[in-house]
């Protein structure tokens, strides 16, 4: 080999070099990023978006929310119960669902264990999680799955697949299809929300499609989950009916903590009184168990 040959060829590799150490900063800094409202970070699987606390350093707890369906993870950019959550210190981390080919609602979750998946929900949401520790400073041990209406649904299948996913579960509007599932893992801290005059996710549930399909009865699903939990009581240990939220909680169990949170409204969003009340459970069950742990 010659060797001005041998020196151009030395030469490139040290610009490729110089110039791989300045990019990359640079390509760490969009990574860090990314979550943004035009800007989703992706996994293998999918995409997600991320409101944080502004001069609060990690590690972070965080509500992951499922939207409803047809919507997106970048329209909490747009809801007062994301801004409201993110100002009592949580990160918030809004999944991207997946349009389904025979739904007019746009995208959506695969949740129902006898209906075709699009994608392995599980699968995503542990990548979601292992990627925002990773780029967004999450504390994995202070996660709060939430979501509204399919997005519900999903977070009632996701605790019954894997109790451990998240630390705490506050679903709202959405819970088990029929038939409910055999059986879930187990137990849960789950606070379930819903409004009772809910016409479109009924508390009763309803049949669709001619019968086709069947929503589920939210009290037979928390009937469900007093079984996994193993509580002694068939009926509710306390019921709170002052305020907003009528409220009933399972609390004389094996493990675990339930509770239903009715209000009088029907299908609609959370909003910014529905973010107090949970964030303030979440703050009194992550205490209660820093309690135990202690």
């Amino acid at each position: 080999m010659k060797v001005g040959a041998g020196f151009a060829g030395l030469g490139f590799i040290v610009l490729a070099f110089v110039l791989g150490v300045l990019a990359g900063p640079a390509a760490a800094a969009a990574a860090e990023t990314c979550g943004g409202a035009e800007n989703p970070c992706e996994t293998p699987l999918g995409t997600y978006h991320v409101m944080r606390p502004a001069g609060l350093a990690g590690p972070l707890p965080a509500f992951v929310y499922f939207h409803g369906a047809g919507g997106s993870g970048r329209t909490i950019f747009e809801a007062d119960f994301a801004a409201a959550l993110v100002a009592r210190g949580f990160m918030v981390i809004a999944p991207n669902g997946l349009a389904r080919p025979d739904s007019r609602f746009g995208p959506g979750w695969s949740f129902r264990p006898e209906s075709p998946a699009l994608r392995d929900e599980l699968a995503f949401t542990r990548e979601i999680l292992d990627d925002a520790v990773a780029r967004h400073g999450l504390d994995r041990d202070r996660v709060v799955l939430s979501g509204y209406s399919i997005g519900g649904s999903l977070v009632w299948y996701l605790a019954c697949r894997d109790a451990d996913l998240a630390a705490l579960y506050t679903p709202y509007a959405g819970g088990f299809w029929r038939l409910l599932p055999e059986t879930c893992d187990g137990p849960v801290r789950l606070l379930h929300t819903h409004g009772w005059r809910d016409q479109t996710v009924p508390l009763e549930g309803r049949p669709l499609r001619g019968g086709e399909i069947y929503q589920g009865d939210i009290f037979a699903g928390l009937a469900r989950w007093r079984a996994v939990n193993g509580c002694a009581l068939l009926r509710a240990d306390s019921f709170e009916t002052e305020g907003r939220y009528w409220r009933r909680r399972w609390t004389s169990c094996d493990a675990g903590f339930l509770e239903l949170a009715l209000w009088p409204g029907g299908h609609t969003p959370p909003d910014a009184g529905w973010s107090d009340m949970a964030a303030d459970w979440v703050e009194a069950q992550f205490a209660a168990v820093d309690g135990q742990d202690g």
